[in-house]
């Protein structure tokens, strides 16, 4: 960061603001320590409702549901929505915009066409193969090409933007608060031989299937076990997807704060993070570790690297319930493992926190601004106007 010298900062967030998600909590943490700092700070994002959104929050429309990445994301896109970023980018007079997830189609990817200047692009997603987010890379790549720098959060994700747009990034991991997650304070109600489970456990990549099938084995050798599953989404199929001698063995808690996260990761016996794919990094892992739980992932290379093949964390097989009950059982049944686990593993979590992190970003919006020019409205944006006037606003 430059010192003495106060940041005007526009952020974009590609997708709605008030559904939860882990890229819209990066760019909150990103906002509030960014203006935690000194600068001052506006973020774009679709919104549903404004009666619950940061005063720092402007509200660019409400988004629509696209498929993405095996599961539903609600973004925003077209002619009318260009129109709202252009007057963001004119009125805002930054220093530099940091934009989200520019490669879909989304408010990012506006905003990368609307704009001139010092720019920064960060990438979340990984994935094999992304058909609808990919599919527009004629239009994409010059649009991607104007960005002054390029930021992956994982080795995933910058593999996946490598090898889908022949481009590269420098990768710097999500931040999380540390200290906020290791004030949590162990629960009773939530203590014992218990696993917890954290997201939007309808969605079919988050895994709870695995950990429902794998449930059966770890009940014989641990017949107290209790799973505590939190996060929004009706649990009536879920519950129905499993055997009824064991639905007493289930306990879903709904969405709970990040006070109560906290406190639950710091509770519960293991915290097991089944999912099956499409996780670029895992920020809900390092909030676990930092909070003194010990973790359980699939294997699958998001969390592989991040709990370094097993070192901070245990992993499974990923997609295979037999294999999870195995780990389980073992870390249930030896609490000098788990302790050692949990005790490395809230010392790992330490090079996510913020403070560390927001360096990072800072000296990448540093390496952006050279030169000293400020974000601008583009010169000629009639490319723009005329792809997006062959679609109609989504309603």
């Amino acid at each position: 960061m430059m010192p003495g010298k106060k940041l005007k900062i526009g952020i974009v967030c590609p997708y709605s603001w008030d559904t939860p998600g882990g890229v819209q909590n990066h760019i909150r943490d990103l906002a509030e320590f960014c203006i935690s700092s000194g600068h001052e700070v506006s973020v774009l994002a679709p919104a549903s409702d404004d009666s619950n959104l940061p005063p720092y929050v402007v509200n660019a429309g409400k988004p629509v549901a696209i498929p993405y990445n095996g599961a539903v994301a609600r973004v925003l896109f077209g002619p009318i929505a260009f129109a709202r970023v252009r007057a963001w980018i004119s009125t805002g007079d930054f220093d530099v915009v940091h934009l989200h997830e520019p490669a879909i189609p989304s408010l990012s990817l506006l905003a990368c066409w609307a704009a001139q200047g010092p720019m920064v692009g960060t990438f979340h997603a990984a994935a094999k193969h992304q058909k609808i987010i990919y599919a527009i890379g004629p239009i994409l790549e010059p649009a991607i090409e104007k960005l002054s720098a390029r930021i992956a959060v994982s080795e995933a994700a910058r593999l996946t933007l490598t090898n889908h747009l022949e481009t590269d990034a420098v990768v710097i991991p999500n931040g999380i608060y540390a200290k906020r997650y290791a004030s949590g304070v162990r629960q009773e109600k939530w203590s014992g031989n218990t696993i917890g489970f954290i997201g939007r456990f309808e969605e079919p990549r988050k895994g709870l299937a695995v950990l429902v099938d794998a449930l059966p084995i770890i009940a014989r050798f641990a017949p107290d076990v209790k799973v505590f599953i939190a996060g929004p989404g009706d649990s009536k199929d879920v519950e129905k997807s499993i055997d009824p001698q064991l639905r007493h063995c289930f306990e879903f808690l709904g969405r709970i704060s990040e006070d109560e996260k906290a406190d639950f990761m710091s509770s519960v016996a293991l915290y097991v993070a089944p999912n099956t794919g499409g996780e670029s990094f895992g920020i809900i892992l390092v909030e676990a570790l930092a909070a003194g739980a010990c973790v359980v992932a699939s294997d699958i290379p998001a969390f592989d690297s991040l709990i370094s093949g097993g070192q901070y964390g245990a992993l499974f097989k990923s997609e295979d319930s037999t294999d999870l009950a195995k780990v389980v059982i073992g870390l249930l049944q030896d609490a000098q493992k788990r302790s050692e686990l949990a005790r490395k593993g809230k010392e790992h979590a330490q090079i996510f926190d913020w403070e560390l992190v927001g360096k990072q970003i800072f000296s990448i919006y540093e390496m952006a601004m050279v030169g000293g020019d400020r974000v601008t409205p583009s010169s000629d944006n009639r490319r723009w106007n005329r792809l997006l006037s062959r679609d109609s606003e989504p309603e």
